[in-house]
């Protein structure tokens, strides 16, 4: 009866059309892309696996031979006092991750307007734990890359490019 019960279950749950938010459910709408980062940025480092994971499309070296080029227009990190406590010292800080990005094509061509994420976290300092606060902010910080990208992937699979061969988008 169990084994009636999940197969039932099962086959309800697959044939709704759910499906796990991850690399599988972003797919990129491009064949061929290039990201117009240096190698060794986190936010390149970490597009590349998880366009790749999907294996959708392909990372090529070279803008020309893209159907599609990712283009960062900005990238702000700002770490601000949230709160002092009744000394005057510092008790919270906020961290703010503002990331702006565009697809366009190899000729210049607009496919993906201009979007800007930003991403914002709250850390607690105590200066009596100093060593263990800047490691708790460097962690939140990679948590934040990893949260742009998954936004990054998501926006690009769910946004329809507009037509290049529009007049209007430039």
């Amino acid at each position: 009866m169990r084994f009636l019960f999940a197969l039932i279950l099962a086959a309800a749950v697959a044939g709704c059309g759910f499906q796990l938010r991850g690399a599988a459910s972003a797919q990129l709408p491009y064949k061929t892309m290039f990201i117009a980062l240096p190698e060794t940025a986190d936010v390149n480092v970490w597009l590349q696996r998880h366009i790749k994971a999907t294996g959708s499309t392909e990372i090529v070296d070279e803008p020309k031979a893209a159907e599609a080029v990712f283009q960062q227009l900005g990238d702000q990190r700002q770490k601000s006092i949230l709160s002092i406590n009744s000394l005057g010292r510092v008790r919270e800080y906020r961290l703010t991750l503002t990331y702006t990005f565009r697809v366009i094509t190899p000729e210049g061509k607009v496919l993906v307007p201009p979007n800007e994420i930003t991403l914002v976290r709250d850390v607690t300092h105590d200066d009596s734990k100093v060593l263990a606060k800047d490691i708790e902010e460097n962690l939140l910080w990679r948590d934040m890359h990893t949260d742009l990208v998954g936004q990054i992937m998501r926006r690009l699979s769910v946004v329809k490019p507009l037509d290049p061969n529009r007049e209007d988008a430039n």
